[in-house]
């Protein structure tokens, strides 16, 4: 008996992607509910699983194909994976003498490691999102695992199974390091470049934010924000919070709670134009943009006008594990009405962001500075941020923009507002 793979549904507004690699050849043996082959759509990377035991016995859609929502992808025989079971054993045990070669090293430079350095090269050059993300953060040396994957390219089991044997870790894992986070092929008319495909994250996100600078008509105003006062309650309360939430105490919270508070007095923010009309939200599902070494995503915090701070926090922070381990899902972003960019974190003291379609607003938080003000008649020093609004000034006019910000500044730089909602 046959089943057949399709591609599963992506998420809202998504209806393509790219079938980015191949995790089993064709002939090999699966497991129920093992991955088979990886998925890259516009906001996320996922991998699509089979649901049965069996033999990959035919694979449709080609690496680099593109695939809309419910084309077939693979074809799986079942009952067949006893018979093909004995052939995919020995590449499993395999890789305990791949795990035990990093002992070679102990010499500074023996000859021996130096022949498998071509293909950990090329294994590193294929290497997917999920899997280059796997290595990085157990510090794993590619070239150490055995590779069963189709044209020798390491797979996310291939990397656990190291793991789990102890690791593939030696004293040339920094060194492939490069390769693998910037996987190229050299011109051959010039050596000193590289060329890189676009990957299909990368081009939608240029298409879509290109899109966003083309049709709304988009404008930025700023302002800066006193942070001492959630500084204070933030340094005050952070181990007490910690230990009754089981999260960290940040300031994307104070934020999301301000922007909600500006968004219920300026519904327009909230809004999105579709057509000739204007659809107002009654409800807040406000986006968090997380960088990841893929391109930005934007997961959303869905109906946050209903959630504590802790419970605020708590899905940030889940959030940002699930970006880290490339498990964030079509559902986690999808739905939004307004997004919030920390570039602070990377060290931005002030930027424009760009509209995230079919949004009408998004905030821009910048890197906290201390900066001399005028305190009354006198100059103190106090932390610093810059504040931006990028809107479409379609359906938000100069004044809402303005006021809205205003009102994030005033939450920001007195906490009590929003505990008493003044």
């Amino acid at each position: 008996m046959s089943t057949e793979i399709k591609v599963p549904v992506l998420g809202e507004s998504v209806v393509e992607a790219t079938v980015s690699q191949w995790m089993k050849a064709k002939g090999d043996a699966v497991q129920a509910d093992e991955p088979i082959v990886e998925l890259e759509t516009d906001k996320v990377t996922l991998e699509v699983p089979s649901p049965v035991a069996g033999v990959l016995e035919d694979i449709v859609a080609a690496e680099g194909s593109t695939v809309g929502v419910d084309a077939l992808l693979a074809v799986v025989a079942e009952g067949k994976a006893a018979a093909a079971q004995p052939a995919s054993a020995p590449a499993k045990d395999t890789s305990t003498p791949a795990v035990a070669e990093p002992a070679a090293p102990a010499a500074p430079a023996t000859p021996a490691p130096a022949a498998p350095s071509a293909p950990a090269i090329g294994a590193a050059m294929t290497l997917s999102p999920a899997v280059r993300k796997l290595v990085e953060e157990h510090q794993l040396n590619p070239a150490a695992i055995r590779a069963t994957g189709k044209d020798g390219r390491l797979t996310k089991a291939d990397v656990k199974a190291a793991i789990d044997n102890g690791g593939a870790r030696n004293a040339a894992a920094p060194a492939s390091a490069a390769p693998v986070s910037a996987p190229a092929v050299a011109r051959p008319d010039d050596p000193r470049e590289e060329r890189v495909p676009m990957s299909r994250l990368r081009r939608i996100i240029a298409s879509r934010l290109k899109d966003a600078q083309n049709t709304a008509a988009m404008l930025t105003t700023f302002n800066e924000v006193d942070m001492s006062a959630v500084m204070a309650l933030r340094s005050e309360y952070k181990d007490e919070f910690e230990k009754n939430h089981g999260a960290r105490l940040g300031f994307m919270g104070f934020f999301v709670k301000a922007v909600i508070t500006a968004l219920t007095e300026f519904p327009a923010v909230n809004a999105e134009i579709h057509g000739d009309d204007i659809i107002y939200k009654n409800f807040y599902n406000i986006g968090v943009a997380v960088g990841t070494p893929q391109g930005l995503v934007v997961p959303v915090l869905k109906d946050a006008q209903h959630m504590g701070l802790a419970d605020i926090e708590s899905t940030i922070g889940e959030f940002g594990q699930k970006a880290r381990d490339g498990k964030l899902g079509p559902a986690d972003m999808a739905g939004g009405t307004f997004t919030i960019s920390n570039g602070g974190v990377y060290g931005s003291l002030m930027s424009t962001p760009i509209l995230n379609p079919p949004q009408s607003g998004i905030l821009g938080m910048h890197k906290i500075q201390k900066r001399p003000v005028a305190i009354g008649n006198s100059v103190e020093i106090r932390p610093m941020m810059y504040l931006a609004l990028s809107y479409d000034h379609r359906i938000i006019d100069g004044r809402e923009a303005v006021s809205f910000l205003v009102r994030v500044k005033e939450s920001i730089e007195d906490p009590r507002r929003l505990l008493l909602g003044v």
